[in-house]
Formats: structure tokens, C-alpha cells, sequence
């Protein structure tokens, strides 16, 4: 009686965070995302920093090396393929404002072992694309500008306008041979989360979006709020909306998820419990590590279930 007491608790409290019990469930996943996922839990507890285990970095050796133009530039990618020949779906991956980007290779594993191409491309001015790096530019506002207002208005200045290097990606990756340019995926975090949003509200024959913390970390800026309220608004395809509840803030999830609902679709938000010890663990390491998406995997997969079909 005392255990079913304890699991009535703990259903009810993944409803009042959002996330249905079957949603949690831990995702079905191969042997090398099983063994970088008990890999990461063993460094969670001890406090170490993130690596990958011995089978997941030799499969990070099979990223392919790949340019996509985009204006002036010729930028660089990290692209995955599943088995076989294709023509494929495929999943754009939109990192965050880090410097040098990773290849991610836990997403990746994810996704080719789903049957999809995983493309993950970089912005100009993050490591070794050319170009200005975004942060760079956002602090140089800072330093030059004394109105708070106009430093908030740059930084979403600054978003739209990396945003052509998505919607290049976006072009780039439909004219491969191997991809089915008619389901495609775009999805991102932090940076990449608001990346996500302003390409959905551009739609570019995209069928599905997954943002997980668009702008957790840059909450306070209220113009930023407002531009990812009207691209949740304007959204040409369906959104997935995606947190862990010790994200930086969820306010994101708070504001976005209501406009989700209303669209109608198979568009809506949920917030996941609590992923690792820091903040930090529960926006990047909830999006990206092998743990994280053995949370939000077999939710992802029922979206996209649900919107490329």
C-alpha cells in the first residue's frame, strides 16, 4: 500500500510539471547511447565534467566535415547519416551561443539510429566559421550604448540576422540527394531554442520545430520575449516547446506554452523534472547528453511521429 501511495506521488507530481508519466519514461535506446548515458550519470554523481565514453567518441569520428553557403560565407557543419541509401528526413540542429560548437554526437546517435540524417551546422563567427561572433557583438553594444532599450533591441537585432545562416542550412541540406527535402526538422537550444522559433515563424518547408530553452539564459530582456512570443504566433509548422525544471528559467515554457495551445495543432510545451545538480546541467546536458534524451526522446519521436506522417 506504502509503494502505491509513492507512485500515485510521484505521478502527480510529473502532471504538475507538464510531462505526462509515459512521456518520462525513459527512451529505448542502442548500446552506445546506453553506455554514454550510464557514463554521464556516473559523472553527474561525482561531480565530474562531461565526456563521452570510449564507444559514443568513436562514433563522434564519423561526423562528416561539410560547408553550406550562406552570403559571403562558406560555413562549416557536422553532418551524420543513418544506414542505407535514402533519400532520408533530417533533423538541423541549431547550437547555442557557445564559441566553438561541438559535433554532438549523442544527438546524433538519436536521430540516425531513428532513421534520419542529422545535420549540425555552424553560424558565422563561431569556431573555425568566419565572420563576427555574435557574443562579441553583443558585448561590444553594451560597452558603446547607455540606453538599456537599444542594447535590448541589438541583441534581437543580432538574432534575425544569424538567422540567414539557418534558413541557408535549411536550403543547403534539402538539395542533398540522400535527404527527403519534404520532412525536415529543425530544433536547437538556448541561442539555438531562439534560432528555432525565428525560422519557424519563417516556415522554409519545414515540417516540424523543437526549441528546448529558447532564451532561458536572456530572459530578461522583454523585447526578446516579444520576438519569440510573435514567431510562436507566426509559426508556419507545427512547435514543440522543451525544459527541464532547473533551467536558468522557464519562463519561456510560461509565456510560449498558452500561444502553443492556441495554435490548434500538435504544437505545445512540457516541462521535464529537474535534470542533474546546476542550472547549467538542466539546459545544455537536459538538451543534449545521452541522459537528457533518454527524458525527451520518446516524446520527440511521438511529435515527429505525429507531424511528418
Amino acid at each position: 500500500m506504502i509503494q502505491n501511495r509513492w507512485l500515485i506521488a510521484v505521478a502527480l507530481l510529473l502532471a504538475s510539471l507538464g510531462a505526462a508519466s509515459a512521456q518520462n519514461a525513459p527512451a529505448a535506446v542502442d548500446a552506445v547511447s546506453a553506455e554514454q548515458a550510464a557514463h554521464e550519470k556516473k559523472q553527474l554523481a561525482v561531480d565530474e565534467r562531461h565526456s563521452l565514453a570510449p564507444a559514443m567518441a568513436e562514433y563522434r569520428q564519423t561526423a562528416e566535415k561539410v560547408e553550406y553557403p550562406s552570403g559571403e560565407f562558406k560555413l562549416p557543419g557536422f553532418l551524420y547519416r543513418p544506414a542505407g541509401k535514402g533519400p532520408f528526413p533530417a533533423v538541423i540542429w541549431n547550437h547555442g551561443s557557445e564559441k566553438a560548437p561541438t559535433a554532438h554526437p549523442e544527438l546524433a546517435r538519436f536521430y540516425t539510429q531513428h532513421g534520419y540524417v542529422f545535420f549540425a551546422p555552424i553560424r558565422h563567427g563561431h569556431t573555425p566559421a568566419p565572420g563576427d561572433y555574435v557574443v562579441d557583438l553583443q558585448d561590444a553594444s553594451r560597452r558603446s550604448e547607455t540606453d538599456p532599450q537599444t542594447v535590448k533591441r541589438r541583441a534581437v537585432e543580432l538574432h534575425n540576422q544569424y538567422n540567414a545562416d539557418v534558413a541557408a542550412a535549411v536550403a543547403w541540406l534539402k538539395q542533398q540527394p540522400f535527404v527527403d527535402a519534404n520532412r525536415l526538422v529543425v530544433t536547437g537550444v538556448s541561442y539555438g531554442g531562439i534560432q528555432t522559433l525565428i525560422t519557424a515563424e519563417k516556415g522554409l518547408g519545414v515540417k516540424a520545430f523543437i526549441a528546448f530553452a529558447p532564451g532561458a539564459m536572456s530572459f530578461a530582456n522583454e523585447q526578446l520575449q516579444e520576438r519569440m512570443k510573435t514567431a510562436a504566433k507566426n509559426a508556419k509548422a507545427p512547435l514543440l516547446l522543451l525544459q527541464a525544471q532547473n533551467d536558468y528559467s522557464t519562463g519561456p515554457s510560461e509565456i510560449l506554452a498558452p500561444l502553443l495551445k492556441d495554435k490548434g495543432n500538435a504544437s505545445h510545451s512540457t516541462i521535464y523534472p529537474a535534470f542533474g545538480k546546476t542550472n547549467q546541467h538542466g539546459h545544455g546536458g537536459f538538451a543534449c547528453w545521452s541522459l537528457g534524451i533518454q527524458q525527451w526522446g520518446p516524446e520527440v519521436l511521438k511529435f515527429l511521429d505525429a507531424t511528418l506522417k
